[in-house]
């Protein structure tokens, strides 16, 4: 049996738009949180690039962006300890376990098909705005 015909066939209903802010209201290396959806939405500011995340991290629902911003450490045999940190606040890490994700992608190297939402960001005539 054929499926509906592309004039039958029902549209997926696409984002809205939401001015969250402006620029200056998230400082480089800050963020905030906005009352979009279920959890809400954390809106990122990665030296002057916007991101914007899902407030819910997907191991045990924890309210992600209350988290602690960082990079990733790395193996780096001639650093102090062995490790080294790299990207630095690119990362979001989930209060509850610590589970990092990458701001950009949401996604984590902890089980990589468990990575959060991530949104579109858009700047406007100083305007910061998210589609959800």
């Amino acid at each position: 049996m054929a499926g509906p015909q592309p004039s039958q066939r029902r549209s997926l209903p696409q984002g809205r738009e939401f001015v969250v802010c402006t620029e200056e209201e998230i400082p480089p290396g800050e963020h905030r949180v906005f009352p979009i959806g279920r959890h809400g939405v954390g809106v990122y500011n990665v030296k002057g690039v916007f991101y914007a995340i899902a407030n819910y991290c997907p191991h045990e629902g924890g309210p992600l962006c209350a988290g602690r911003v960082h990079g990733r450490t790395v193996v780096a045999e001639n650093a102090p300890g062995g490790a080294s940190v790299v990207r630095e606040g690119e990362y979001v890490y989930c209060p509850w376990h610590q589970w990092g994700f990458e701001l950009a992608t949401g996604t984590t190297a902890v089980k990589p098909e468990w990575s959060i939402r991530t949104y579109p960001v858009k700047v406007v005539d100083d305007k910061v705005i998210v589609t959800a």
